[in-house]
């Protein structure tokens, strides 16, 4: 048997090497040529795979995969007839691949330093690496249309690579065919996971709009390019366009997955603001949360970044006008975050709420003071004692009509009461408020 590298670690060392960096890229992936499954157990190859033969090594746990080929089977990512034997060659493996900067290899005993290595590369892969160009290898691309979101995804990860014309012409027609209104959910999910978290994530979007699937997949984004805001708060006056410049400063910022879906989302409901009202878009953070519920249902998203986008829709505006408030109103709107439970996501949603602040023409650099301020009065909530507050209201004559039998839901709503109250003088002392 032969074994080589390919994919993503044999493209990251040649982009490495012509910046003179370090290979970003840790994972390494196997193509075995020549084997059978029986003769990679035989070597102690543990079998992995359950849809084609894949297996781990038996030192380092790395995936090896026998040369194979595909046929679609179904429509969208429904299904895929694969073959693997000893006859399928390496060229045969690499012409399946998604992207030619995808479709290069090198032998195994060159593994160590791909990039100084004999390259196999069948189909240009290097030259458009050098080109900065993403480009389908071959009309199999078509076959599966995970393939549009992977291109949109690599585009959020190198933001000075071009689609090749020919590539974006094959994914609008893919899309203009249905091939995407056949993708799985989990599938969708994943890779807008991963192209969230790339370094300009806009770029993802700005792909799939390009070819048509944005509206196919998430609709609620897609409608929010065209649409005005007021140019006193919106210098950039396209809500698609401050969308992309949040998901942009969400990755500048560093922030996690659930903060950048948040970003993604806090603004959905400006796209079913009635014409008649427009620039204005009141009401839009109820609608937003409406709209939030119907795409998480559609593509699984997970609970934690579910949760947070609904915080961050329904209370941005709230957290960005928080200067204003009096002590009472802050307390609410801690309790309406769950902050006072749950401070560690409290600090997410403030992060989501400054890109959106600072995702704006002409805002980039600008301070967000609202976190500091909201901390500290989420700092001084938390520090009232509530086991004290509810032991002194059991006391006998705690009550107006202390010989009167009390019911648990109204004590508990008399401690409730109490704790509130108590917070909102501890926020107004700390800010040197009058108590409300």
């Amino acid at each position: 048997m032969d074994i080589y590298l390919v994919g993503g670690a044999v493209r990251d060392a040649w982009m490495a090497e012509g910046a003179n960096a370090t290979p970003s890229h840790v994972d390494r992936d196997w193509v075995v040529v020549g084997a059978t499954p029986q003769a990679m157990q035989d070597r102690g190859f543990l079998p992995v795979g359950r849809d084609f033969p894949v297996f781990l090594h038996p030192e380092t746990r790395e995936e090896y995969a026998l040369a194979r080929t595909e046929r679609k089977t179904a429509p969208g990512y429904q299904g895929f007839a694969f073959h693997a034997d000893p006859s399928v060659t390496l060229e045969d493996d690499l012409a399946r691949r998604d992207l030619t900067i995808n479709a290069m290899a090198v032998a195994l005993g060159d593994a160590d330093d791909p990039a100084r290595a004999p390259l196999i590369d069948p189909h240009g892969g290097l030259s458009d690496l050098r080109a900065r160009v993403l480009r389908h290898v071959t009309h199999a691309f078509a076959e599966d249309p995970v393939r549009i979101l992977r291109v949109a995804r690599f585009a959020a990860r190198f933001p000075d690579f071009s689609v090749a014309p020919d590539t974006q012409a094959l994914m609008r027609q893919m899309v203009d065919d249905g091939e995407v209104d056949h993708l799985v959910p989990e599938r969708v999910w994943q890779e807008l996971s991963r192209g969230l978290m790339e370094q300009r994530p806009s770029r993802m979007f700005e792909v799939l709009r390009e070819c048509g699937a944005l509206v196919r997949l998430l609709p609620e984004v897609d409608r929010l390019w065209g649409v005005p805001q007021r140019a006193e708060y919106h210098p950039e006056i396209d809500t698609g366009v401050h969308l992309m410049m949040v998901l942009d400063m969400s990755a500048r910022l560093g922030a996690g997955l659930p903060v950048r879906f948040a970003c993604l989302c806090h603004d959905l409901g400006k796209g079913t603001t009635p014409a008649d009202v427009l620039p204005r878009h009141i009401g839009h953070e109820e609608r937003s949360a409406r709209l939030l519920r119907g795409v998480c249902d559609r593509w699984r998203v997970p609970r934690e970044s579910r949760e947070l986008a609904d915080v961050v829709a329904r209370e941005h505006g709230n957290i960005h006008r928080s200067g204003d408030l009096g002590a009472a109103a802050l307390v609410r709107l801690l309790e309406r975050c769950d902050a006072l439970r749950r401070p560690e996501r409290f600090v997410e949603v403030l992060l989501a709420c400054e890109c959106d602040a600072r995702g704006r023409l002409g805002h980039g650099e600008n301070a967000y003071p609202q976190s500091a301020r909201l901390l500290g009065v989420l700092a001084a909530a938390r520090s009232v004692d509530t086991g004290e507050i509810a032991r002194a209201a059991q006391q006998p004559g705690a009550h107006p009509d202390h010989n009167a039998q009390v019911s648990a839901p109204a004590a508990g709503e008399r401690i409730a009461h109490a704790i509130h109250q108590a917070r909102c003088r501890a926020v107004a002392q700390s800010l040197n408020l009058e108590p409300s």
